[in-house]
């Protein structure tokens, strides 16, 4: 542990303004600096190639024209759904259908990264992921059993994707749980909690009698953009800038957490509450990304470890780099996803695994102990 993670321990668990004094350091700022560069170059790229060819300077044109910016009517319509005003083909073309699947890779990036962050610090355990823990595997299952029995409900999806990935969380723990919790055993765990659960979610794809369903359904374990508009905006913005909110004003109590449990408590921290709640936060922020994105996996993995590489340990500026580095990844693995084999698109989940995987191999080969943080 570092010394800036004692220094936001030392007065104890309660946030206070005065912590967030000097958190920004060149290296936090470059890196944030630099992950905004290839979202806003990977996000130029992606509103400029499709079925409609634009140049990328007609795209730019686009993307600040006038008749969006200057007018709220446009933004709520967008936003709130609702009626267009008559605009012109490159910048409807731009802003109701190629806008919003830089928007949503952005907060699925920064939902993931996030999400990664929080459960590494709960379970004191750098393996720990949405992924890995089961989380992902179990909103997934919700979403899926919705989409597959349940169509009707499909409108309340962050919900369900919500409780699916509670509900898995919940179980790894109990099945880790033996007088406490060990790295070890919260990560077998989880993988025998995702395994169950994929395998329940391969057997729905039998109870579906529509082929689309079905398409949507695999669209769902892959992790897909491709199809994604305002609605799937709507649906992951709120609890996104919740969860994102609530992780940054508890980055202190994280930083506690690392610190051990018996050390967390004589700071007059309620360890299991606490720890509780920020699981939560973990989940909601894992699930809003599934409802939308599907399953993407290796996100909440490896951003966490290349930021903490690069910023250090301490979880204020850990979250913030999660919050910019995460979007970067996204949009970059969204790029690669759309334009790598033009004009078949590949599901994004497919490009993070090809580039999470060697990470992750890489970690393993690289640390002589990897597990407890």
């Amino acid at each position: 542990m570092g010394s800036d993670t004692r220094t936001a321990t030392r007065s104890g668990p309660g946030f206070e303004p005065t912590d967030w004094i000097g958190w920004m350091d060149a290296r936090l700022f470059a890196l944030c600096a630099v992950s905004t560069v290839i979202v806003v170059l990977g996000g130029l790229v992606q509103v400029s190639f499709g079925a409609y060819s634009m140049s990328v300077v007609e795209a730019w044109h686009a993307v600040f024209d006038p008749a969006v910016l200057s007018n709220p009517d446009v933004i709520l319509a967008l936003l709130l759904g609702g009626e267009l005003p008559e605009l012109e083909n490159a910048t409807l073309i731009v802003w109701n259908i190629r806008l919003p699947r830089v928007l949503v890779a952005i907060l699925v990036g920064a939902t993931l990264a996030v999400s990664g962050a929080i459960f590494q610090a709960v379970t004191r355990n750098e393996l720990a992921s949405p992924y890995i823990l089961g989380v992902s595997s179990g909103a997934g299952l919700a979403v899926i059993l919705t989409l597959v029995v349940f169509g009707s409900l499909a409108y309340m999806l962050p919900v369900i994707a919500a409780l699916g990935g509670l509900t898995a969380f919940l179980a790894v723990y109990a099945i880790a749980w033996k007088g406490g919790t060990s790295p070890v055993r919260l990560v077998l765990a989880g993988v025998i909690v995702a395994t169950v659960l994929n395998s329940l979610q391969t057997g729905l794809f039998f109870f579906a009698d529509d082929l689309g369903v079905v398409k949507a359904a695999i669209s769902w374990t892959t992790g897909s953009l491709t199809g994604t508009d305002w609605e799937q905006v709507r649906i992951a913005i709120v609890p996104a800038l919740l969860s994102l909110a609530v992780a940054v004003l508890a980055s202190r109590q994280l930083n506690v957490l690392l610190l051990g449990e018996r050390t967390a408590a004589s700071l007059g921290m309620n360890v299991e509450l606490v720890r509780f709640l920020l699981a939560t936060v973990g989940v909601i922020a894992a699930a809003a990304a599934v409802a939308v994105a599907g399953l993407v996996g290796f996100v909440g993995l490896i951003v966490p470890h290349v930021v903490r590489n690069t910023v250090g340990s301490n979880y204020t500026r850990l979250i913030v780099g999660c919050v910019f580095v995460g979007p970067a990844l996204m949009v970059a693995a969204d790029v690669g996803a759309r334009l790598a084999l033009s004009p078949v698109q590949l599901p994004v989940g497919i490009v993070t695994g090809l580039v999470g995987g060697p990470y992750f191999l890489y970690l393993m080969r690289k640390k002589h102990e990897l597990g407890d943080l």
